[in-house]
């Protein structure tokens, strides 16, 4: 079964985005921690992408449905972005995708 990855649309200060979940809540066997989700941004007529990377969260009960992008809020989103213009990320720049690193609230 092959993999989508969904994006979905949104406005932060009047410029068009575009994001999806990069990567789920998961173990990380590098470093025996777990790690949080992480969304990609970029502008919709832009090139460089932004992961944005939020902390871990407690690990989901066995047999909890994994997250869905459909089910992280629209609020948390525009705020991450947000933050990442801030910490330097340039949207419509060229080059490699920037790691930034939030709070829970997406500041």
């Amino acid at each position: 079964m092959a993999r989508t990855n969904t994006e979905f649309a949104i406005e932060v200060g009047g410029e068009a985005y575009v994001w999806r979940l990069q990567r789920l809540p998961q173990w990380a066997s590098d470093s025996n921690e777990w790690r949080g989700k992480a969304i990609a941004v970029r502008h919709r007529d832009g090139k460089r992408e932004a992961v944005v990377e939020f902390p871990a969260e407690p690990p989901p009960k066995f047999g909890a449905p994994p997250l869905k992008a459909a089910q992280i809020p629209k609020s948390l989103v525009v705020k991450a972005i947000e933050s990442a213009i801030a910490a330097g990320w340039s949207p419509m720049s060229r080059g490699r995708p920037v790691t930034i690193v939030v709070d829970a609230t997406g500041a």
